[in-house]
């Protein structure tokens, strides 16, 4: 009977814990081990106004097949559901405009769909599409990329806030290869265009009349729903509350410490599925060369504050699914405004519009922190009380609504987001080298290949078999 440890009780270690109890059967032994005192990791739920509300990642992008392989995998399937037909929205240049359909990571293969976003001298940069150098297999940031060739506005009003969104990071600090791989691997094929790259990446429009293939999904109570029932598929013991402090080598495996948390765990194997600084001090002693890689990805934090409003307060946000803010802009007061996007759940979520009772809420998510934006870093330095208190003068700036919330919520995510700056690529490489250089060891998580719910899902997959492997290996030998 074999003994595998996972540490990490997010989406990625539940997922590897339940594709280890798949794979090795109902007689392995699987042991979670988790510092925080809940499971979920950044997809987690909260009640408010009366409704169970994502804190943390609230949707998975669909165009990836693994996310919903793994919903129906575990008979969530009939839960999934899908945004409605709300539109987003961008805040740039001083207007709320829509968010120009069909770019890559705000990078759009034909220029009149960004006209409305962009001054005319904007829209001239972006047409006027400037060559310029690219080294195949090579890396830049994309913000270098966009300013080069398309120009200030489309780096700030387009890609910015697209990429604040997914990684509260800054155009200006993440790298092409590792955020938008596509672009970079059509850059590699063809560097003359990279508006030409941009349309190479996009998947084809959709035949008339019929309905657009959905972009996002969740299920219908919350996202959070996903590592719970992976956690009950895995039929893993659960050590919550404890922190894995160092990791040993043993004759027959690993041993993990959890100095004052309880008594060391003994395993065949083990699963590190812990942020990139865990994943650096966990390595130190064992493949000092992948510590270093994982030293070298920062991480950003962000925040959410979460707004219950009377239902009828929202009418002003029919039609919008949220809205972008880009860095840099500016409140018709002459603020910086702090927050960098504002979600309308009950807008872009049908299975969340409130009914016909009066008392019915809708629910905003107004989310806070772009790493290395000093602005940013200052507001999540705020109190609680503080937080919701700018983030709600923001949203009456931005929509005009001043009705009092009928509950409010912070939901911090400290060190939350990887940073996958230029190079990401290649650190992740090394990092994943030495760990394949340890038996009975393997990594999982965000800091890998991507920061989304299927890209994670992908890692744990890889790490799941890679130790199945190594201990279908280590009983041959025997």
């Amino acid at each position: 009977m074999s003994r595998v440890l996972v540490v990490g009780g997010g989406v990625s270690g539940l997922a590897a814990a339940h594709r280890l109890r798949t794979l090795l059967g109902a007689d392995a032994e699987i042991v979670v081990v988790e510092a925080a005192r809940s499971l979920g990791g950044k997809l987690s739920a909260l009640e408010i106004g009366g409704r169970r509300v994502d804190a943390g990642a609230e949707a998975f992008l669909a165009r990836r097949p693994e996310a919903a392989a793994r919903i129906a995998e575990l008979g969530l399937d009939d839960q999934l559901v899908h945004p409605g037909s709300a539109t987003s929205a961008l805040r740039v240049g001083g207007r709320t405009v829509g968010l120009p359909p069909r770019t890559v990571m705000g990078v759009p293969g034909d220029p009149d769909v960004a006209a409305g976003a962009l001054s005319p001298d904007g829209l001239a940069a972006l047409r006027a599409d400037r060559p310029g150098a690219w080294e195949p297999g090579g890396d830049v940031t994309v913000g270098e990329l966009v300013r080069a060739r398309l120009g200030d506005e489309v780096a700030d009003r387009l890609v910015d806030p697209l990429l604040g969104g997914v990684y509260a990071g800054r155009a200006d600090a993440l790298g092409v290869r590792a955020t938008v791989p596509a672009l970079a691997a059509a850059l590699d094929a063809d560097p003359r265009s990279l508006l030409a790259a941009a349309r190479s990446c996009l998947p084809a429009p959709p035949i008339e009349g019929a309905p657009p293939l959905p972009v996002f999904g969740t299920l219908r109570g919350g996202l959070a729903d996903l590592p719970a029932t992976l956690a009950l598929a895995a039929r893993a013991e659960l050590r919550l509350g404890r922190t894995v402090t160092a990791l040993a080598r043993t004759a027959t495996g690993w041993r993990a410490e959890l100095g004052e948390d309880g008594p060391p765990v003994e395993a065949d194997a083990v699963v590190l599925a812990v942020p990139a600084p865990a994943v650096r001090r966990l390595l130190a002693d064992h493949a000092p060369a992948a510590a270093r890689a994982a030293g070298e990805i920062e991480v950003g934090s962000s925040a959410l504050v979460l707004l219950a409003l009377p239902a009828a307060a929202a009418a002003p946000l029919a039609g919008r699914s949220g809205v972008l803010v880009g860095a840099g802009e500016r409140r018709p007061d002459g603020l910086l405004w702090t927050i960098k996007a504002a979600t309308f759940s009950a807008q872009k979520w049908p299975h969340l519009a409130p009914g016909e009772d009066p008392d019915d809420t809708s629910v905003l998510r107004l989310s806070i922190g772009r790493h290395g934006d000093s602005a940013s870093v200052a507001a999540l330095r705020r109190d609680d009380d503080d937080l919701v208190s700018v983030a709600r003068s923001d949203l009456g700036a931005l929509t005009g609504i001043e009705e009092v919330p009928v509950e409010t919520a912070v939901v911090r995510w400290p060190g939350g987001l990887p940073q996958y700056g230029v190079g990401h690529v290649e650190r992740v490489a090394t990092l994943e080298d030495g760990v394949a250089a340890l038996p009975g060891l393997a990594i999982a998580g965000a800091a890998l290949h991507g920061v989304g719910v299927p890209a994670c899902l992908a890692t744990a997959d890889a790490a799941a078999r890679r130790i199945a492997a190594h201990l279908a290996a280590s009983v041959a030998r025997e």
